[in-house]
């Protein structure tokens, strides 16, 4: 089989949230496949760092700082690569925040920060790339990133959760709609992985021992273990696939 199928050459990719952590991982991987990389954050600095260390590396990358949680941001951002000719074929719904509080003491702004951005973006950012890709007929990838709890629960979580269990069927609604136009929007799950997000949980050691006894593989996935599946869902290796998740969960999902 020829390497070219996985090839991203001549694409453009959007990956929000990847100023640093799952989201830079993944940005590196796929411009590693070829392809020309928008990278995303809310803090300009960061991310324009972000983008010179792909561009170092000899890869075409620039950043684009904007909110993507707020709908006339996303607007703005996407005028830009319009008036800047610049098409996302390739779009990576990867930002995120975390905030545990068990339900009973979570207030209702921070409830709804969470949905916002892990749920609301995906679909802002998504509109806005699908309407593009529809008009100019030539399809395009669309890939949210969704975790463990678009299947399972945790206590102190619940709209962390919600959001992510909202991303499993938006996928799939993306696929119901966008399908015959060309666009495939898939999933990815991660399990549980090495990031700044999870920091104080890796240092927990209760917690630690616990994600270990629980994934089969014993350990934390690392970022760059998303690379695999996030270059194959953007690729044409996967055409035919729509509406699916991936979990790369070291099999923590597969056992009891």
């Amino acid at each position: 089989m020829s390497t070219q199928l996985f090839s991203l050459a001549g694409r453009t990719a959007l990956v929000t949230g990847s100023s640093r952590g799952l989201g830079f991982a993944i940005a590196r991987g796929l411009a590693e496949a070829g392809a020309a990389v928008v990278l995303n954050g809310t803090d300009a600095g960061r991310t324009e760092r972000a983008a010179a260390e792909l561009a170092g590396a000899g890869h075409s990358t620039r950043a684009l700082a904007f909110d993507v949680t707020d709908d006339a941001a996303v607007a703005a951002a996407f005028k830009t690569l319009d008036d800047e000719g610049v098409a996302i074929d390739i779009l990576v719904n990867n930002a995120g925040i975390q905030f545990r509080k068990p339900m009973v003491e979570l207030d209702v702004a921070d409830w709804r920060r969470v949905i916002e951005t892990n749920l609301t973006s995906a679909f802002l950012v998504g509109r806005a790339a699908a309407r593009r890709m529809i008009a100019r007929g030539g399809g395009g990838k669309v890939i949210n990133i969704g975790s463990l709890t678009s299947e399972v629960a945790r206590a102190t979580v619940a709209p962390y959760t919600a959001a992510k269990g909202g991303i499993k069927l938006l996928t799939r609604s993306m696929a119901a709609e966008w399908a015959e136009h060309g666009i495939q929007a898939n999933a990815i799950g991660p399990g549980y992985m090495l990031t700044d997000m999870n920091q104080a949980l890796i240092e927990n050691r209760d917690f630690d021992a616990w994600v270990k006894s629980r994934t089969p593989a014993r350990r934390w996935g690392r970022p760059e273990e998303l690379i695999g599946a996030a270059v194959f869902l953007a690729s044409p290796a996967s055409d035919y696939v729509n509406g699916q998740i991936i979990y790369v969960d070291g099999g923590m999902l597969a056992v009891l």
